[in-house]
């Protein structure tokens, strides 16, 4: 008996020992939507990456290379590094990307294995997304780049050389890494969302992720006899989980085993857990890095432990990164800066305030619709002709993409401005949206400001909320969509508001200036309203413009062709205009912009007087409709009651 006691133990122990061998740890770091955010904000002046818990700031590659350092000494087991895509666009170091590809040396040098490409790599047209490889890998090459589901035309020119810069530089729809015995499958997805709002990419299609996905599934589960399976997905999490691209690709892809997910810019405190995959995130700029632990046994993986580390000051950046990023912002001062007589660093104003974007009427989108007005008067306007002057401005909050915070000494400088309003490339090929004007008539300036009352809660995107100058209105969200806006004024706070007639009959045309993004969704808002929001750009004669570029303010019409005012330019000029009230050389923000305007006015109401007065097509339409149904129910109800009446 006691032989037997004996064995029984021994048997167990070797039992679980053979148990513990096949099972195996590795930990995933991971990133998302770092936007070239290279350094701590906000604001930037305030940021000290080698001084603990000096200052507030958030993010800072240098910051985040440390942790990524530190992970790999802690953890015994094998650590991979890995981004979703969207590391570039959103600071000044983005402006020489295709000369210099900093992001994509960075992301080598901080330890990345492999990254995928979110719908912003494409910003820069097909072109351009090559011009950045072949850089990168002409300065020291890249981290591998995964991305399954583009579809190359090789009919079309421009698609055929980035097919060839792909191959080229090693960007392959998956990838094999051998972590710690395993085989590690690696493949990269762009959503559907991205693409929609991927303009640039054109010619560039993407297929189907799900479709995609499968594919790549297999291929990894079967022809690469892949232990584990990693999806990089710029596809994203929704607070709703059924309009959520990565939740509904593992629910309707089995077989993936961690999907690390992108383009949402969610903050995630624990994974989610669909059926058997594992999804991640970790929010933006470079705010958080996920460390996701996990268990490998038998073809199974499970979460041993999940940490989203805070990238703030508790953490000292890393001194190498650190003097790159430096290197690089000499660069940027040298050779795009210095001809505007400024400097990354350069004080440009200073603040009493924080000034953020919401998804309503936000002092820091008075400013930059204000600043649009403001540039295009003073480049494009004749002060003895009024009906050159723009009397209306338009922003949108999706263009608008950081917040101006005062921090400890209130000082603005230009690479905290540039982050506001960082996007876009011009007809000419150089970085930053160019600023345009077209005219419009009084009731289609009625219908863009249908797009933040009707349009924005119905695709529940506060990306389509617009920021207005020249303007300021009164809506009802009880009414008609597309019919909320109840009154318009024109006009400013400085000079006074009258109102302005939005019926079709008044046709006095008003100069409105955007930039190029903006106007160019303007003029397409019709499409997808079935024409209810048509709004027709029209040049100072009232004909239809048919190509927006050619509506781009010259800034210098003595040289030949047009030279593009970037939005960003113009909103640096605009700020050093500001007067110095306290006498200390530096402009400071006036006070106008502490607080809203009210230039937009939410009057909600259910009083049927107020919800069909100065009605108009959209309205109009539906009442019809209405009174016809009921005129129909009426006169049906009358017929039965005769018909029942002699029956009796």
């Amino acid at each position: 008996m006691k032989y037997l006691r004996v064995f029984i133990i021994l048997t167990a122990l070797l039992c679980a020992s053979g148990s513990l061998a096949a099972e195996q740890l590795l930990t995933i770091v991971h990133t998302n939507d770092m936007h070239s955010h290279f350094q701590g904000f906000s604001p930037e002046i305030d940021y000290q990456p080698f001084n603990v818990h000096a200052d507030k700031t958030l993010g800072g590659w240098a910051r985040v290379a440390t942790v990524i350092k530190n992970t790999r000494k802690e953890r015994l087991n094998p650590v991979l590094v890995v981004d979703a895509g969207d590391y570039t666009m959103g600071s000044l170091f983005h402006m020489l990307i295709r000369e210099e590809a900093f992001e994509l040396r960075l992301l080598k040098s901080m330890g990345y294995d492999v990254i995928t490409m979110g719908n912003h790599e494409f910003d820069l047209r097909p072109a351009g997304l090559a011009a950045i490889l072949k850089t990168a890998k002409a300065k020291g090459g890249m981290s591998k780049i995964v991305l399954a589901n583009a579809i190359f035309d090789r009919k079309q020119p421009v698609l055929a050389e980035l097919q060839d810069t792909f191959s080229d530089t090693g960007v392959t729809p998956y990838t094999i890494l051998q972590l710690g015995g395993r085989k590690i499958g690696i493949f990269g997805l762009l959503g559907k969302d991205a693409e929609d709002v991927s303009p640039f990419a054109k010619p560039l299609t993407f297929r189907d992720p799900a479709e995609t996905a499968r594919e790549m599934v297999d291929i990894l589960r079967h022809r690469e006899k892949a232990d584990i399976v990693i999806c990089l997905s710029h596809g994203g999490l929704r607070d709703d989980p059924k309009k959520s691209e990565d939740i509904l690709l593992a629910k309707n892809v089995p077989g993936i085993d961690v999907i690390i997910s992108g383009h949402t810019h969610t903050k995630l405190d624990k994974t989610i857990r669909v059926n058997d995959t594992i999804i991640v995130q970790a929010w933006c700029y470079g705010q958080q890095v996920g460390i996701l632990d996990l268990i490998v046994n038998e073809g199974k993986v499970r979460v041993k432990n999940y940490t989203p580390v805070a990238i703030d000051s508790a953490i000292a950046g890393d001194r190498q990164i650190q003097s790159m990023i430096d290197s690089f912002k000499k660069t940027i001062d040298s050779r795009l800066l210095a001809a505007m007589n400024l400097s990354y660093d350069k004080v440009i104003a200073e603040t009493k305030w924080d000034m953020t974007k919401t998804a309503r009427e936000s002092p820091l989108g008075n400013l930059l619709a204000d600043a649009i007005r403001w540039t295009v008067n003073q480049a494009d306007s004749d002060p003895n002709d009024p009906s050159t002057r723009v009397l209306v401005a338009v922003e949108s909050n999706g263009v608008i993409r950081d917040n101006l915070v005062a921090g400890k000494t209130g000082k603005i400088t230009v690479g905290d401005l540039f982050r506001t309003i960082p996007l876009g490339i011009g007809p000419d090929n150089t970085m930053g949206y160019p600023l345009i004007s077209f005219y419009l008539y009084g009731y289609e300036i009625k219908r863009a400001l249908e797009i933040p009352t009707s349009v924005r809660p119905l695709k529940n995107n506060d990306d389509y909320y617009l920021q207005i100058s020249g303007l300021r209105f009164t809506y009802n969200p009880h009414r008609m969509l597309f019919d909320r806006v109840t009154a318009m004024e024109i006009g400013s706070e400085e000079e006074g508001y009258a109102p302005l007639d939005y019926s079709a009959s008044n046709k006095k045309l008003y100069r409105v200036a955007a930039n190029i993004y903006n106007a160019t969704f303007l003029k397409s808002v019709g499409k997808f309203t079935y024409s209810l929001l048509e709004i027709v750009p029209k040049d100072k004669n009232g004909a239809p413009i048919q190509k927006l570029s050619a509506a781009i303010i010259d800034g210098n019409k003595s040289r030949p062709g047009v030279q593009e005012i970037k939005q960003w330019q113009g909103v640096m000029q605009y700020v050093r205009s500001f007067p110095d009230t306290n006498g200390n050389g530096i402009p400071d923000v006036p006070e106008k912009y502490r607080d809203k305007l009210g230039r937009i006015v939410e009057a909600p109401s259910f009083n049927p007087c107020n919800l069909v007065s100065g009605a108009t097509t959209p309205t109009l339409v539906v009442t019809g409709i209405g009174i016809v149904m009921l005129l129909f129910v009426v006169f049906f109800v009358i017929m039965k009651a005769r018909k029942h009446s002699k029956k009796g």
